[in-house]
């Protein structure tokens, strides 16, 4: 079965990279000097996976859309879901708990916004905790975090030593934030992804190709 490459893009990178976007397209990011024949064989040997992920897409192109803002919506945080409430008569905006986002009625047409700042205040909050710690262990130091609202790249790293980690990340469970700033941290040092690169990673979070599977498979859901 042949596969349709919707996009392919060419640059000056070393190695093919395969996206299924949550609209079920292929895209295909390849170096400028390979031939269509060799990046057929590469995606005839991905096929299953290829395959796979269009399929998931199709099925639950409806859970991936973006939020209403209704009552009983569901808004990740820290790989939990919460429940939103609107409410009457609030003093906040916006209230988290253990189970509920309650949200002011009287703010509902501005509801993306105060949520979406909500995160971002959340993010930093987190990611310069994690990230302190991590650099510590690691013994690697960064110059600071910025908090980005990056669509398609959860991370990376500024040739200055910034760490640049999007919003979106601090809906997913702790495990893969921390992995995601210990990826970028060792960029610092390491600007490829060779093997000292991924042993570097796998010393500080042994676990990391979970996370790394839970965010291909799982990050599509991250969205507000």
């Amino acid at each position: 079965m042949s596969i349709k490459i919707d996009k392919l893009i060419r640059s000056k990178r070393k190695t093919v990279g395969l996206e299924v976007t949550p609209e079920a397209l292929l895209i295909v990011r390849a170096p400028r000097n390979l031939s269509r024949s060799e990046i057929s064989e590469i995606i005839d040997k991905e096929s299953p996976w290829i395959l796979k992920k269009q399929q998931f897409f199709r099925e639950n192109h409806n859970r991936i859309k973006e939020k209403d803002f209704i009552e009983g919506e569901e808004f990740l945080y820290l790989g939990r879901a919460y429940k939103l409430r609107v409410v009457h008569n609030t003093a906040a905006t916006l209230i988290v708990n253990d189970n509920f986002f309650y949200l002011s009625e009287e703010c509902l047409e501005n509801a993306r916004e105060i949520i979406e700042r909500w995160y971002q205040k959340r993010a930093y909050e987190v990611v310069c905790e994690r990230a302190a710690y991590y650099s510590y262990i690691s013994g690697i130091k960064f110059k600071q975090i910025n908090i980005t609202g990056a669509k398609k790249r959860w991370g990376s790293c500024g040739a200055n030593g910034n760490l640049n980690i999007a919003w979106r990340l601090v809906m997913a469970p702790v495990t893969v934030i921390d992995y995601v700033i210990v990826h970028e941290l060792s960029h610092i040092e390491i600007r490829n992804h060779s093997k000292e690169f991924w042993r570097r990673v796998g010393i500080v979070v042994p676990d990391y190709k979970k996370d790394e599977k839970w965010l291909r498979d799982n990050g599509h859901f991250l969205v507000i």
